[in-house]
């Protein structure tokens, strides 16, 4: 068994580059490419927050003159990747049948296959794990898998979230000028930043009574184009006024103290989260090196894989893997919250 896992195929370097060739294909806000990935070399991003607006501080050469900050700028704060270990296990069993079955010549594919099946897997939980992060930062909160806050952006730089109360239970309101005060405050805050549209992931509930609201389905009722609210599912997406709704179903899984499992949404019912498109600098994805010693101050993967013996008595082999991420949006005042209150 020790010979399998010695061979190349196993090694470090190998196992990490084939875990991140898997595709993550899970996520809406993956697919919306919203959160721009980029590696970093330490397991801290230095940010500065002026006026609503966080922006990265430069680097220096060592000995170089420090970026200098202004009066009126409140200070840098650091924010740390969060580290995300998950470990599984190939156990002497699972090799020993391989090679009942396929003798010594065809074990190390099959043993290959095995691993990569628990890589698939691995990284299934890495990425849901992500979006949910992901939709945490979109919120403005970034959450644990048991639901406690890992990091607030709001409170973290004091920004108040601008929250708009579309009252959709009631049949009068004026759903176009709820719309317009979304556009003109997103517009009136981007602070140099640019945008080319606006995107609102909606609960099912916010989004229902949103598409049977009397005024939508007004303004909807002559229409007679590629879609229309008031004939066709529409909870992929439409574009009503400029701004882009569509339902989002997101949730998992999470394990309980008492051993269950419970199961969270990613946005609450009657909620709906409101952010732009086509930004330059406002939403980002660091990640950091894993916390190994030949990995220190090297750019960061999406996703490290290791292999360790079982030191006692080499019943298994643990495959470890870890990830450190951190969404980033750097003007949260660009999140807007939208509800109805009836």
């Amino acid at each position: 068994m020790l010979d399998i896992f010695g061979n190349a195929a196993f090694s470090s370097t190998s196992l990490t580059q084939a875990i991140n060739i898997v595709p993550n294909d899970y996520g809406r806000i993956r697919e919306l490419g919203l959160f721009e990935p980029e590696p970093i070399a330490t397991t801290t991003v230095a940010v500065h927050y002026e006026n609503g607006t966080l922006n990265l501080l430069p680097t220096r050469e060592r000995g170089a003159p420090s970026s200098l900050g202004m009066p009126e700028k409140r200070g840098a704060k650091p924010f740390s990747c969060f580290h995300i270990p998950h470990d599984d296990f190939v156990r002497a069993d699972d090799v020993q049948n391989i090679l009942a079955r396929f003798g010594e010549d065809g074990a190390l594919d099959n043993v290959a296959s095995l691993v990569n099946r628990k890589q698939i897997t691995m990284r299934r939980k890495h990425s849901i794990t992500l979006e949910h992060m992901r939709m945490g930062a979109l919120r403005g909160e970034i959450l644990d898998s048991d639901g406690s806050s890992l990091l607030n952006l709001f409170t973290s730089f004091d920004v108040t979230q601008k929250s708009i109360d579309f009252v959709l239970g009631t049949a009068g309101t004026n759903v176009g000028g709820k719309i317009d005060e979304l556009l003109s405050y997103l517009e009136d805050n981007l602070k140099g930043e640019v945008m080319t549209g606006v995107h609102v992931l909606a609960s099912p509930e916010w989004f229902a009574k949103l598409v049977d609201h009397e005024k939508v389905k007004e303004a909807w009722k002559y229409y007679d184009g590629l879609y229309n609210v008031m004939r066709d599912d529409v909870r992929k997406k439409f574009v009503h006024r400029g701004v882009t709704f569509e339902e989002y179903r997101g949730s998992a899984q999470y394990l309980q103290e008492d051993g269950t499992y419970g199961t969270r949404r990613f946005i609450p019912a009657n909620e709906a989260i409101a952010f732009p498109l086509g930004t330059t600098d406002t939403f980002r994805t660091y990640f950091g090196p894993a916390d190994f010693i030949d990995t220190v101050n090297t750019m960061g993967e999406e996703i490290y894989v290791r292999t360790a013996v079982d030191p006692e008595f080499q019943r298994w082999v643990k495959i470890h893997s870890q990830s450190n991420p951190l969404p980033m949006v750097k003007r949260p005042a660009l999140l807007v919250k939208l509800t109805t209150s009836n």
